[in-house]
């Protein structure tokens, strides 16, 4: 009863929605937590290699009146689009997008992985000129840009050169290691291709990267150091070097 009457002073919609926990224990909260995690986890595989999703920010729009009477349930209704975002960390950026025919207006929301916001802000500045709507209730246009902004991303060079290339079974993973040796000297040339990742990807992917295996310094022909896989010495004592073949794919290609 006591949180009843702490509560007494609180807007009677917010009151019964915080006292409705209550209802719920521990064991609960832990289930929603685990539940969350699997619906996340589904969710980002639905969006993998997507730029971003393009949703209603709105489904509808309610009169005051509306709210006043059923606020927890028209709220509800108003966030059916992009009520996970929040819950899945994700990115989101809501732009007008026109009238209806009854002159009301509507707006979609863009929305992207975690720490999108500057391409999320880049693409929405170019939606809102190519679709020219006045600026609130005036007659005023977004005036058009010397240039177009540009999506800027931290992104990493990572050279790879086993079957982590694409077409070769691993490549999933970077769109999610055999691995190189730097030796002093006697060493050859070998293809590779260089994979552009997030920063924020670095961290998943060195998780994910089994030992002896290791990101290091890769020297590329035209003078430039990337990342790269690389193995660590012990593990190449009594490995094959097929330095001599080119690279991996033509390695594969020797197998029966």
């Amino acid at each position: 009863m006591e949180a009843a009457d702490d509560a007494a002073g609180v807007w009677p919609t917010t009151r019964a929605i915080v006292l409705s926990g209550l209802e719920y224990s521990a064991v609960d909260a832990f289930e929603g937590q685990y539940r969350l995690a699997e619906l996340k986890a589904r969710a980002f595989a639905q969006m993998e290699g997507l730029d971003f999703l393009a949703v209603p920010t709105a489904g509808t729009i309610y009169k005051l009146a509306d709210l006043e009477r059923e606020p927890v349930l028209y709220n509800s209704h108003l966030g059916h689009y992009t009520n996970f975002v929040n819950f899945f960390g994700l990115s989101a950026l809501a732009v007008p997008a026109g009238f209806r025919p009854d002159g009301m207006p509507f707006g979609i929301t863009l929305i992207s992985r975690a720490n999108a916001e500057r391409a999320l802000l880049a693409f929405g500045a170019r939606w809102q000129r190519a679709v020219p709507l006045p600026l609130g209730k005036t007659m005023s246009r977004l005036p058009q840009p010397e240039n177009d902004p540009v999506v800027t991303e931290d992104r990493v060079p990572i050279a790879v050169v086993g079957a982590h290339m694409s077409g070769l079974p691993l490549n999933g993973q970077l769109l999610e290691r055999p691995g190189l040796v730097r030796v002093a000297e006697g060493g050859g040339a070998i293809e590779l291709e260089v994979w552009s990742l997030p920063a924020e990807r670095i961290g998943d992917l060195l998780r994910r990267i089994p030992a002896p295996l290791g990101l290091g310094t890769v020297s590329l022909a035209d003078g430039t150091d990337v990342l790269g896989f690389l193995c660590e010495a012990h593990a190449a004592q009594g490995a094959q070097d097929i330095t001599s073949l080119g690279g991996w794919r033509a390695y594969v290609a020797t197998l029966p």
